[in-house]
């Protein structure tokens, strides 16, 4: 079986572990159609469009 040939210290430990932890900001991109900022490969949560092709009905 494998075994660790030297001891790793705790906090060397959970350095290494912290780094999942971490929370990115989402990529924010501006609408083909409106302009407004949204994630990208999503629907515009402001016109309803995705690739200017409007998906979702929105009240104007």
């Amino acid at each position: 079986m494998i075994s660790p040939k030297q001891k790793l210290s705790k906090s060397r430990r959970d350095k290494r572990r912290a780094q999942t932890w971490k929370i990115a900001m989402p990529n924010l991109v501006k609408c083909s159609k409106c302009r407004a900022l949204m994630q990208s490969h999503r629907v515009c949560k402001e016109c309803g469009s995705y690739d200017r092709r409007e998906i979702l009905k929105t009240a104007q």
